[in-house]
């Protein structure tokens, strides 16, 4: 892995729930392979799994007719994935608020971002006339004892 050819693997997944169990354990799967620790595969696994929930429950209304694409591309420093829908798009500030503050401890929804942005190194949204892509980055971290820690 070169970040000047980074490798890419691509899903096409029908927006159904049930699906999202497939896209961890691929999730997982490059983790490992990348070496990431169990801290970082988890918060990764937390992260795309909320961005692929968001595509299938807000995006596409759960309609299995519509598919949600997910590219991981792995750098030699960090893992970039991105999460793509066909949906109408939202607005980030709209619904970013402190989801730990006591007005919103009992909020039935809105923990999706919050979640995604304090698992990654970098989460942002692009909307075009065509849905959203949620890109979600974690950074390799060295481990202990390797050259230059």
């Amino acid at each position: 892995m070169s970040d000047a050819t980074p490798e890419t693997i691509t899903l096409k997944l029908p927006s159904r729930l049930e699906l999202l169990a497939v896209l961890d354990r691929v999730v997982l799967a490059v983790c490992e392979r990348m070496g990431f620790g169990e801290d970082a595969t988890s918060a990764m696994s937390m992260a795309v799994l909320e961005a692929g929930t968001n595509a299938v429950q807000h995006a596409h209304q759960r309609d299995a007719s519509r598919v949600f694409e997910v590219a991981l591309v792995m750098h030699a420093d960090r893992l970039e994935v991105q999460v793509q829908d066909s949906g109408p798009g939202f607005d980030p500030v709209a619904v970013t608020h402190d989801i730990t503050s006591p007005e919103h401890l009992l909020d039935m929804r809105g923990r999706g971002l919050y979640i995604m942005r304090a698992s990654c190194d970098e989460v942002d949204f692009s909307f075009t006339g065509h849905g959203t892509r949620c890109r979600l980055v974690k950074h390799r971290v060295p481990a202990p004892g390797a050259a230059g820690v």
